[in-house]
């Protein structure tokens, strides 16, 4: 085995990176992909069919429902859950039910945000613990609330983006204190 598995965990699934931790009471389905270097915290549930990329860190406690893909480089916070059925009921249950949701590269999700499938959220964005994501997030997108709503950009390194240093046709160009450039679309800046 070439990652580590807490002797309580129940691991069904075969695909699971080098280098990936998964601890204590932790489930993982069948035909579940988790990539390499992913941290995989106390009691997280990962449905069948789930994609999870490289460097992924999942807290403790959260839930990812068939349909869920996450790519490389996300954060995922204490208490998270993803939904998959847009019209849940006990009585009917099919897998043509589940509706996709994608968590692009290098996002974070704040602890105990719910996020509503059919929703993309956007390559760096950030959202807001405690947050409800009922559509999609920009990317480098700042939201939160319930429902979320957009209330700024973030950099890559997850500070607010305040300072704008200039424009292009069609995007607006801030710079962090960090000292990186992160260019925007326009049509999103407007938005937020």
């Amino acid at each position: 085995m070439s990652y580590y598995k807490h002797p309580t965990a129940i691991v069904e699934s075969d695909k699971i990176g080098e280098g990936s931790k998964v601890w204590h009471f932790v489930h993982i389905r069948e035909h579940a992909e988790i990539g390499k270097n992913c941290n995989i915290g106390k009691s997280v549930y990962v449905d069948s069919e789930v994609k999870i990329g490289n460097n992924v860190k999942i807290q403790n406690f959260v839930s990812i429902y068939m349909g869920v893909e996450i790519e490389d480089d996300v954060f995922v916070g204490p208490s998270v859950v993803f939904t998959n059925d847009m019209y849940p009921r006990a009585f009917i249950w099919g897998e043509d039910r589940i509706v996709r949701t994608v968590v692009k590269k290098g996002s974070s999700i704040g602890a105990n945000s719910t996020i509503i499938c059919g929703s993309t959220i956007g390559e760096y964005a950030m959202v807001g613990a405690g947050s409800v994501v009922t559509n999609d997030v920009a990317p480098f997108g700042l939201v939160f609330g319930n429902p979320a709503r957009l209330r700024g950009f973030v950099c890559y390194c997850g500070k607010k983006l305040d300072k704008i240093v200039g424009d292009e046709e069609d995007k607006v160009i801030y710079k962090c204190e960090c000292g990186k450039t992160v260019k925007i679309i326009k049509e999103w800046v407007n938005n937020a």
